[in-house]
């Protein structure tokens, strides 16, 4: 077996494993397994209660990964989440050290992040896109990996922030976690009730994650299926009446990041149409703005999205 053989079979392996303990979220359990293997961050949208602070405890589990969650609230400060420089006397004589915050893990929850100001979410900025965090006049390297997983409830509106565009395109997916079935939510209930927890085991360690994001970067992607990529993001762009602003170039990197991902863990060593196709949705629904027309006639991002990968499938069989 080749070593990138072994890693597909891990990341197989990790995938069933986060299963087991996340029940009816299959489809959002890979699309986060393909942010953590492309090393982007993940935006979470759905009603409390769906399992989201499991999710993401079992996948530290699951990679031997540090884990921290946010709570974030209207009072909460920056120094909350990045640390601060605290005085400290010491035989007589006073410096200054720093106290690193909760962003200081592998993976960190921003639970609610639509609730903090917008001081304080942009605390998070420089973590996400750099992996480091500046206080003062000194920077502190994060630990690799590092993940963000933030989660925003689409209900509850009141006494929220919502996240300003420049720091949604920060997010390589947005992701939106449905209401469980009748028989999903009776597997929720009768493993919350009476019944023990199913064990979860550790598969890959941190070094194993990362060396398994340099082989997925290493996978070729055709000419025809590159241009495909720029394409659908250029159509955000043309006119349309239900496009207020398209999607940034930030969004053909993700979409070719995660398409490698996609192509590694169904087990091929290309990057198939199929496999743009398949992530187009969770890379470009948060970085398309909609128009007032779109709003009024109840048209949502996914509809657009939806629209445009037919425009362009059409083509690609002409």
């Amino acid at each position: 077996m080749s070593e990138i053989e072994l890693y597909q079979q891990k990341t197989k392996e990790c995938e069933q494993e986060i299963g087991k303990g996340i029940i009816g979220q299959k489809e959002i359990i890979r699309q986060v397994m393909l942010a953590l293997l492309s090393g982007g961050n993940v935006l979470l949208e759905g009603m409390p209660g769906l399992g989201k602070t499991m999710l993401v405890r079992t996948i530290g589990q699951v990679f031997q990964l540090s884990f921290k969650r946010i709570q974030f609230t209207p009072d909460l400060m920056p120094s909350d989440v990045t640390g601060t420089n605290i005085m400290v006397k010491d035989e007589g004589r006073s410096s200054f050290r720093f106290e690193k915050g909760p962003v200081f893990a592998n993976l960190v929850l921003a639970d609610e992040i639509n609730r903090a100001t917008p001081k304080t979410q942009s605390a998070l900025l420089e973590a996400m896109q750099e992996h480091t965090v500046t206080v003062g006049n000194e920077s502190h390297i994060l630990e690799e990996p590092f993940l963000v997983l933030a989660t925003q409830n689409p209900i509850e509106q009141e006494g929220t922030y919502p996240l300003p565009e420049a720091q949604l395109d920060r997010f390589m997916l947005k992701l939106l976690v449905r209401f469980p079935g009748k028989e999903e939510l009776r597997e929720i209930v009768e493993l919350t009730e009476g019944q023990e927890p199913p064990e979860i085991r550790s598969i890959m360690s941190g070094e194993e994650l990362l060396k398994a994001r340099k082989l997925i970067s290493r996978i070729p992607i055709a000419d025809a299926v590159m241009n495909y990529v720029l394409e659908l993001v250029l159509s955000t762009h043309e006119e349309n009446p239900y496009i207020r602003e398209g999607a940034s170039p930030r969004a053909a990197q993700a979409m070719i990041r995660t398409a490698r991902a996609r192509a590694f863990m169904e087990g091929r060593l290309n990057v198939s149409f199929e496999d743009v196709q398949s992530v187009a949705y969770p890379v470009l629904r948060h970085r398309v703005l909609l128009s007032f027309d779109a709003v009024s006639e109840g048209i949502a991002e996914d509809d657009v999205i939806r629209q445009i990968l037919k425009a362009k499938e059409k083509n690609l069989y002409a």
